[in-house]
């Protein structure tokens, strides 16, 4: 089932850290700049109906980062935070378009809140989608004994390294898996994430294109002080939204929007954690007064 032909992105390689990794562009280079940062085993086809809302006016980019789409997976597992940060570094600056404005959901939204800080004179405006990292409640959940997260990750890092990819005969089983991790998505929508995310490899079944290394969670505790420090060097507009039915939390009444100097923060309602795939139309209407004022 694919939905209407629409003429879609070309896509671009860079390399970073020794990885070549990929990219779309949506043309329009003469407009400014607007960079979209897909989340955790995601891909940068996800921002599709996004990026054909708003072409006309910006010169859109999409990036597959590290160990997703069709970029290099990392050797020795390679999937902090900081090395995320880092490719998207050398990708903006190869292109050289600033100051640019930078829209992130889940992990993408955290790298996009740490770019701007740490780049604070190169960013015109952010939009951070369910960005902040674990909320306060599950940050206390964590055990506070370092040896004991060490070994969790050691015994992580031993079963992922016999985790074989989960293979689905047919691409309609691969998209009916699509829509069990989110009931949301349409079956249009379902199929397009699943087209764009998946491999068919020699024996004619399917996997995801991920590297399962990136499930793996860090062993260090989620830094705060640091996180509020480079969020309060963001002198840009800063817009932090939320799905009324996600897990994450509200960070006005958690205190987190405190942390950053010109935050707007809404929750659109009936969405859940992937609120631009939920609430599309909510979520566009949303974003373009904030990025058209």
């Amino acid at each position: 089932m694919a939905g209407p032909q629409i003429i879609g992105p070309t896509s671009h390689y860079y390399y970073s850290q020794r990885l070549k990794l990929q990219y779309v562009d949506w043309g329009n280079p003469g407009k400014p700049l607007l960079a979209l940062i897909h989340g955790g085993r995601d891909h940068c086809r996800n921002w599709d109906w996004v990026a054909q809302a708003l072409r006309d006016d910006y010169h859109i980019i999409a990036p597959d980062l590290r160990g997703h789409g069709d970029s290099e997976w990392a050797q020795g597992s390679e999937y902090a935070m900081i090395e995320y940060v880092v490719d998207i570094t050398q990708l903006l600056s190869q292109l050289d378009s600033f100051p640019v404005t930078l829209i992130g959901h889940s992990l993408g939204g955290g790298i996009v809140l740490q770019y701007a800080g740490v780049y604070p004179d190169k960013v015109k405006k952010v939009v951070a989608i369910e960005g902040l990292g674990p909320p306060p409640h599950m940050l206390q959940q964590q055990s506070k004994h370092a040896h004991e997260r060490m070994q969790l990750w050691i015994s992580q890092m031993r079963d992922l390294a016999g985790r074989l990819p989960r293979r689905y005969k047919t691409l309609d089983e691969a998209v009916q898996r699509m829509r069990e991790a989110n009931p949301r998505l349409s079956q249009e929508q379902a199929y397009h994430l699943t087209l764009h995310g998946a491999n068919r490899i020699e024996d004619g079944t399917y996997t995801w294109k991920f590297d399962n290394y990136v499930r793996a969670q860090s062993p260090y505790r989620f830094n705060v002080d640091d996180a509020w420090e480079i969020w309060g060097r963001i002198t840009c507009p800063t817009f932090l939204i939320r799905g009324g039915e996600s897990w994450a939390s509200d960070p006005e009444k958690d205190g987190r929007a405190k942390a950053f100097q010109n935050p707007t923060v809404v929750t659109i309602p009936n969405a859940g954690h992937w609120v631009h795939h939920d609430q599309l139309a909510h979520f566009l209407r949303v974003v373009r007064e904030f990025l058209y004022t």
